[in-house]
Parts: structure tokens; C-alpha cells; sequence
């Protein structure tokens, strides 16, 4: 009787050990998803003449949350549609972390706008999201000399009006 006892608690034992390990191989990359672009008006946000920028560079900085270290760093390049895409593999649940703006691709349009350089994302498996991607924020790059129409097109967001 002892040893079936023995040995349904090693079974359960090495049940419970292969599961987890199971669970830790099997968890996928956490891919980020954002877009960069050149703010035309130098609006502060994505507009109807907001275009979105080729080639430009992004970079992944997780910090730890107590001592500010940095403890990992990516970089990525946006697509034809301004769409970067940076796969992390391993859970970064312990550290901020947040996409930044790191090169723009336009010569006339490359200053780095200070309310729109960097989203914050959440690395890790263990917050209740089912998918494996997180969505970015996305982040603007503001263009030398706005657009001439850039006053129209303002007027369409109500902004700096009176009623």
C-alpha cells in the first residue's frame, strides 16, 4: 500500500513538473505591433494628412521598476505602411517597458516630438490578454514647415475655436 501511495505522489509530482515546464516551452513570442508617422501639421496627434513613415526606426526599452536599469533593448523598422512589428521572447513582467522613437527615415521630418516619442507595453503572458500581440500606441515624428493646408484641416478637429 506504501508504494502505490509513493507512487501516485511521484506521478502527480512529475505530472505537475512536466505541465509546467510544458507551459514555459510552449508560450509564444509576445509580438508589438505600432506605426510611426510624419505629423504634416505639427498637430501633436494622427491626422487626415498624417503620413506614415518607411524605414523609420523604433526601439523596445524595458527598465527595471526599482532601480531604473535598463535591462533589455530591440530595435525595429517600419514597413511600407509605417508598420513595425518586434517580436520579444521572453516575459518582461517585472520591468517597464515602452516602445521609443530611435531615427526617422525623412530628412523633413524628424523631430522627435516629446509628447508622442514613446508608448508604454505590457511584456508578459500573465496579465489576462489572450493574444500574444500587444498594439503600440502609435508614435510621431513632427515635419519641418507644416503642410500649407494644415488650417483646414484642423478646423475638421474643432481646435482653437469658440463656440
Amino acid at each position: 500500500m506504501a508504494n502505490r501511495f509513493h507512487a501516485i505522489i511521484f506521478i502527480s509530482l512529475l505530472f505537475a513538473f512536466l505541465s509546467s515546464v510544458n507551459i514555459v516551452v510552449s508560450s509564444p513570442d509576445i509580438v508589438i505591433e505600432g506605426r510611426v508617422y510624419c505629423d504634416t501639421c505639427r498637430a501633436g496627434f494622427e491626422t487626415t494628412a498624417t503620413t506614415y513613415m518607411e524605414g523609420a526606426k523604433v526601439k523596445l526599452v524595458c527598465k527595471n521598476f526599482t532601480t531604473g536599469e535598463v535591462i533589455f533593448t530591440s530595435e525595429a523598422t517600419t514597413d511600407s505602411s509605417g508598420t513595425y512589428k518586434l517580436s520579444v521572447e521572453h516575459d518582461h513582467q517585472e520591468e517597464s517597458c515602452a516602445i521609443q522613437l530611435a531615427k526617422s527615415s525623412q530628412n523633413d521630418c524628424s523631430e522627435i516630438n516629446d509628447d508622442r516619442n514613446s508608448a508604454p507595453v505590457v511584456i508578459t503572458h500573465n496579465v489576462g490578454i489572450a493574444s500574444n500581440v500587444r498594439h503600440a500606441n502609435s508614435l510621431g515624428f513632427l515635419k519641418d514647415q507644416p503642410l500649407s493646408n494644415c488650417g483646414q484641416i484642423l478646423m475638421q478637429y474643432a481646435l482653437g475655436t469658440e463656440e
